[in-house]
């Protein structure tokens, strides 16, 4: 294996570099340096301290000729000067020199034509344990002929300062597509690399004909696949954890000739409330090996899931191997089902839709969900969200692009489309009860195993979706809200008001979007 020195990074010094170090060699390290604690179950426990999250103000893609016209500029896709990023990463290796550095070599997508190879470098241990974990991991055979594709550079102890640096505050995380290099500087939240990675890969994977998706994954034992789209809340995670089906990830895939693939080899789980009763794959995956951030423990060691005080955002990252079900390697064939998940606090969706691909476009651009009362805030009623493609912040392209990918995919293989609705039917929240997850699942169910291909469906007159008049397992009654509102005029006015914003909200963000796509949103 290629031993590595400080130059090979251009940083001078005598600080020694550690490759792709085993689990247990990476931990000792940590608790050698003091970044953390372990658990009572073995997970490397650390405090991340001021940013307990992903900081996307502080997120820029370096404007260079060769990617200017391939960028969607604006509020999520900011530029920075060239001469800016080379600046800041000058003083982040000047930063660097004489410090123990770890670098872990590993690789993003599990379909062997479409891999990337990354090079991340740390300044500190746990964090490549995290990486270490979060990637697909190279053998030793692999390793003798590694070059890097991208190199990635997280030094969380160097603050950027803002009006020299041209940047927003201390923390940076900053994307050369052209050099193929990533900077992360001030934050120690893991997430930032995991989501770097990423946001290369949506910029790579398109390029290649390949669509990247921010889904969950599984599949079936004859070898389909099944895509899972939703923003947080939603239960992406829950209803893709099918005992009877195989996870191929649960975060970022990509969707090729061959099929899906999982571009991780890891999973990223937020573990607020916790409890095994609700979610063993993860409980029991926080173990040795397993990066547990800002999670509360008390002197024993033990977690206290419910505690908040540091973050809601409390995270858990492990290898996908820890999780019994998983598909090892990460790939699957051409999926057959897709499903978007929202959870609709006005009370107005069907709980479960078929969408045409036009309609599939519409919602997948969309990304719609809400935020209930007391969320946030200011927030005393529920609120419309909508996030491009279900993760707008990692997608440096315009949506049309990721848009018209899947519309050709579903032209490929015929997969089946369904909007389903995990939030409130036939109220607002607060007014009804959430859908029964008994009810969920067997809709999902249905999906997936195509016993709703052959059912009658009605057009919904303001949502424009397929809604299905049965549905084994589910009481035909509770299929459409309409007919579960006590007052006709009161769900008139919020299904109207709801696709209102969808149409406010499509019209604003896509003005150059095909007309068919447009004609298949709500009517407002």
């Amino acid at each position: 294996m290629k031993t590595l020195t400080p130059a090979d990074f251009a940083i001078a010094g005598e600080g020694k570099v550690y490759r792709n170090l085993a689990v247990p060699a990476l931990v000792q390290k940590a608790l050698e340096r003091g970044e953390g604690t372990l658990s009572d179950t073995g997970a490397l426990v650390v405090e991340t301290g001021k940013y307990t999250g992903r900081s996307p103000d502080d997120k820029f893609i370096v404007d260079t000729p060769a990617v200017h016209d391939t960028i969607a500029w604006g509020k999520i896709n900011v530029p920075i000067a060239p001469e800016k990023f080379e600046m800041i990463k000058q003083k982040m290796l000047a930063y660097l020199q004489g410090k123990e550095l770890f670098v872990f070599d590993g690789f993003a997508g599990a379909d062997p034509q479409y891999t990337q190879r990354f090079r991340v470098i740390n300044e500190m241990a746990s964090q490549n344990l995290f990486i270490h974990q979060l990637l697909i991991r190279p053998t030793a055979g692999e390793l003798e002929t590694y070059e890097p594709d991208y190199t990635i550079i997280a030094a969380p102890g160097f603050k950027c300062i803002p009006e020299v640096d041209g940047v927003h505050s201390e923390a940076a995380i900053i994307i050369n597509y052209e050099s193929r290099e990533v900077l992360i500087a001030g934050s120690q939240y893991s997430g930032e690399i995991k989501k770097s990675v990423f946001s290369v890969m949506n910029y790579v994977l398109p390029l290649k004909g390949i669509l990247p998706m921010h889904c969950s994954a599984n599949i079936g034992d004859d070898g389909d696949s099944a895509v899972f789209f939703g923003l947080s809340g939603t239960g992406k995670t829950t209803l893709s954890a099918d005992p009877a089906r195989k996870l191929i990830g649960d975060d970022e895939h990509g969707w090729s000739p061959n099929g899906v693939f999982n571009i991780e080899g890891g999973c990223y789980a937020k573990c607020i409330n916790l409890k095994h009763e609700n979610e063993p794959q993860i409980y029991e995956a926080i173990k040795f090996g397993t990066l547990l951030e800002n999670v509360i423990v008390d002197e024993n060691g033990a977690p206290d899931y419910a505690d908040d005080s540091l973050t809601e955002n409390t995270r858990a990252g492990y290898p996908i191997g820890y999780i019994p079900n998983a598909a090892i390697p990460g790939v699957g064939g051409q999926p057959r089902t897709i499903i978007f998940l929202t959870a609709d606090a006005f009370g107005v969706l069907p709980p479960i839709s078929k969408l045409d691909n036009d309609m599939a476009m519409y919602h997948f651009v969309s990304g719609y969900t809400s935020k209930l009362a007391g969320t946030e805030r200011g927030i005393t009623e529920p609120v419309t969200t909508f996030s491009t493609l279900f993760g707008a912040p990692f997608f440096p392209m315009n949506a049309s692009v990721y848009a018209t990918m899947l519309g050709k995919k579903l032209e490929e293989t015929g997969a089946n489309v369904f909007l389903v609705n995990t939030g409130w039917c036939g109220g607002a929240a607060g007014t009804v009860p959430r859908m029964n997850l008994k009810y969920t699942r067997a809709m999902v169910t249905a999906a997936l195993s195509g016993a709703l291909n052959d059912v009658e469906y009605e057009l919904d007159p303001i949502f424009n979706v397929c809604i299905p008049k049965t549905c084994p397992n589910v009481p035909a009654e509770i299929l459409n809200p309409r007919n579960l509102w006590k007052d006709a005029e009161a769900y008139e006015a919020s299904a109207k008001k709801l696709a209102g914003e969808f149409a406010a909200n499509f019209a604003a963000k896509y003005p150059d979007m095909p007309e068919n796509i447009v004609k298949a949103g709500p009517k407002a």
